[in-house]
């Protein structure tokens, strides 16, 4: 059965959509069947991935407010092992819709229970607001990755979420941990990156990874030729740093998996 990682931050432009497809695209080029749910109503992972929109007929949004079954929405990308539940504008009315109905917070995970074993892991590209789709998604993960640019207003939307996932702890998903922090968009030229990099590892005492994303222009040219880095320029930078990210992330799950068993 799958783990279902939500990939947040209530703080902008820290790069989740990023995250989110270039990471499930790195594992499935290391032969791991990843589904991404797209979260977001501006659909960037949608299009990061190469889906169109005349491709798109099922979203996130009638799986969520229709009952759906998400299995007729996913679409498979170029990437093989890559799949994506596609978002839309339409996403927007989704938290109006549900706000009276019953188990509002656990549409996502209603959704997620119906494929979830068909896929190794599934990652969920949330929106960087506290709003109930968000919640959804918080929900229904098993943990968090966490976008932390590298910059000091980064400390501080990570304070905010850290309260939210305690919230949510309490109240909705007891078993929802912080899967971990990553370090992104890391210019190491300049003095600044390097003294946050140190304050930001000082301060945050929750499981950081290793791999750092660097700046890079091939991760910002992907998009828009709607590939993953990985596949737009594997010898780039910044495909280096998601492979290696992603490797770091299956060895933490194996051995998770072993002390789990032991």
């Amino acid at each position: 059965m799958g783990k279902v990682i939500a990939i947040a931050n209530q703080k902008g432009g820290v790069g989740k959509t990023t995250m989110a497809i270039n990471l499930a695209a790195a594992l499935a080029v290391l032969d791991i069947k990843v589904l991404i749910i797209d979260a977001d109503p501006q659909a960037n992972a949608t299009s990061g991935v190469g889906v169109r929109p005349e491709q798109i007929s099922i979203t996130t949004y009638e799986c969520l407010t229709e009952g759906v079954h998400p299995a007729d929405g996913i679409v498979a990308t170029s990437t093989p092992n890559l799949y994506i539940l596609p978002s839309s504008i339409d996403l927007v009315g989704a938290e109006i819709e549900l706000v009276n109905t019953a188990e509002r917070e656990y549409k996502m995970r209603q959704l997620i229970e119906k494929i979830k074993d068909q896929y190794d892991y599934i990652f969920i590209d949330c929106l960087p607001s506290l709003g109930l789709i968000t919640l959804n998604a918080l929900s229904s993960a098993d943990s968090v990755i966490v976008p932390v640019q590298c910059e000091f207003f980064s400390l501080e939307g990570f304070g905010k979420l850290k309260d939210t996932i305690s919230l949510v702890q309490q109240s909705l998903n007891p078993d929802l941990e912080i899967e971990g922090i990553v370090l992104s968009m890391y210019d190491q030229r300049l003095r600044m990156a390097n003294m946050v990099l140190e304050e930001i590892r000082t301060i945050i005492s929750d499981r950081i990874f290793e791999t750092i994303i660097h700046r890079n222009s091939k991760i910002g040219e992907a998009p828009s030729l709607g590939q993953p880095v990985v596949v737009y320029d594997v010898s780039s930078k910044g495909a280096i740093n998601f492979l290696n990210l992603a490797k770091e992330f299956l060895t933490i799950q194996e051995t998770e998996n072993i002390f789990q068993n032991q």
